[in-house]
């Protein structure tokens, strides 16, 4: 055994506090040093030449001690800018064009029907219809897809959710749309009844939307789903809050409905609306009590 290498070890490690850390490079370094030697002694070096030239290739101990310690060394925090970039949600070019053009056809189409309106060009009922399409339908699906887009404070909606608020959207911009029209041609009764019909839809949707838009959306709460156990009212008491809201909701509309019925085509169509949202409440009812379970 080459006994050189340990006697040249102990001098390079000479001055150097032995802390359990050295202890275990000093160690680590005996070992490369010995396999170093051996390769040497094999291409001909001479025991006392291939200790002396492993060490020379080892060089200052120190820097392998101050170059340990900074591996070990914790690192610097991420500073705020950092973390900004490396967080950033940059727009998908996709959604940009498409919020783009369909804006633009929108804004066309309103401005066309202003002009309808007023008689400055002329474009018919029918075409004001149409031209009341071409403004709400785009601001629709740009709605919808606005919000299944994530953004630096929100996750993306859930698809049936954000089509949700897209169809309501059009909703209430048709049915305004459709009151420019009447309001232009007031023999065009149907058009009326439309837009009340739209307008209420709308307000029914956004109405289901909006309570409906708890924790359970999160996905935190989505991940937590199949660990907890409900019993709808007695366990879940947001259910029975919801329950609450929807009843109210239903009866609303349901008077409203009622009242536009016998001022537009007669009273006993208002004894079918009241029929219709009693049974609405009786499903509702039903499914909220004994229903499946709603997944997030």
């Amino acid at each position: 055994m080459n006994t050189d290498i340990h006697r040249l070890l102990d001098e390079a490690f000479q001055g150097v506090e032995m802390t359990p850390d050295a202890q275990d490079l000093k160690e680590e370094v005996r070992a490369n040093l010995i396999a170093r030697v051996d390769e040497l002694e094999a291409s001909g070096s001479s025991p006392a030449e291939a200790a002396r030239l492993a060490i020379a290739e080892l060089g200052d101990v120190r820097d392998l001690l101050d170059g340990g310690r900074d591996a070990a060394a914790p690192a610097a925090p991420e500073s705020a800018q950092a973390a900004f970039l490396r967080h950033r949600v940059r727009p998908k070019s996709g959604f940009v064009v498409r919020t783009v053009v369909l804006s633009l056809i929108a804004a066309v189409a309103l401005v066309l029907l202003v002009l309808g309106a007023f008689a400055i060009v002329p474009v018919g009922t029918a075409g004001l219809v149409a031209l009341g399409l071409a403004v709400s339908l785009p601001l629709g699906i740009v709605t919808a897809d606005a919000l299944r887009q994530e953004t630096t404070t929100n996750h993306p909606l859930p698809t049936g959710r954000a089509v949700g608020f897209g169809l309501a959207t059009f909703g209430g911009l048709e049915a305004l749309a459709l009151g420019a029209v009447f309001a232009v041609d007031l023999t065009a009764v149907g058009v009326l009844v439309v837009a009340a019909l739209l307008l209420v839809a709308s307000i029914v949707a956004f109405s289901w939307l909006a309570a409906t838009q708890t924790n359970r959306k999160k996905a935190w709460t989505r991940a937590a789903w199949n660990l907890e156990v409900s019993n709808r009212f007695e366990d879940e008491p947001e259910t029975a809050a919801r329950f609450g809201i929807y009843t109210a909701v239903i009866w609303i509309v349901t008077f409203a409905v009622i009242v536009l019925l016998i001022f537009t085509v007669g009273w006993w169509w208002g004894l079918l609306a009241f029929v219709g949202g009693f049974a609405v409440m009786m499903l509702v009812l039903a499914n909220m009590m004994f229903g499946a379970r709603r997944k997030p």
